[in-house]
């Protein structure tokens, strides 16, 4: 893949506010595991092997297990190995990032609201909404795999 623009570098004040939301999300109520779930479910969707990469190896170092990462691609088939407040989690994140299929549909809002407040629904789809943006600066501009 060619060389592309460091938007870091190149434009540091919008780098600088979406590095905002970042520090934002670190004082969101989900814990570590979950957020990570919600970024590598979103970057499988995206196609985003840099943020894949990362947040892989981020969750196995909170102590999530291979198996669960392995399969997160198909938890709907695997329902016994995410509680039902991360298959909400996940439904949440594929509904948001694949917004123009039916968007956040009105069965996996109420469901959420059975789980969670209205202030963490609001931090979910930040947290969403969130690593969405940073697979599109990702993507659009080839950042390369840490090796």
């Amino acid at each position: 893949m060619s060389t592309r623009i460091n938007i870091a570098k190149t434009d540091a004040a919008a780098y600088k506010a979406m590095m905002g939301l970042e520090g934002y999300l670190q004082t969101i109520s989900l814990n570590p595991i979950q957020k990570e779930l919600i970024k590598i479910r979103a970057s499988q969707i995206n196609g985003c092997a840099f943020c894949l990469d990362m947040h892989t190896k981020d969750a196995m170092k909170y102590g999530e297990t291979p198996q669960r990462i392995y399969l997160l691609n198909a938890w709907r088939e695997a329902l016994e190995l995410f509680t039902e407040e991360e298959q909400i989690l996940l439904a949440m994140t594929e509904e948001i990032t694949l917004i123009s299929h039916k968007g956040l549909t009105e069965e996996t809002y109420q469901k959420a609201t059975s789980f969670f407040d209205d202030n963490q629904i609001a931090q979910i789809i930040m947290a969403i909404i969130t690593i969405n943006a940073w697979n599109r600066i990702a993507i659009s501009t080839h950042l390369p795999i840490m090796k």
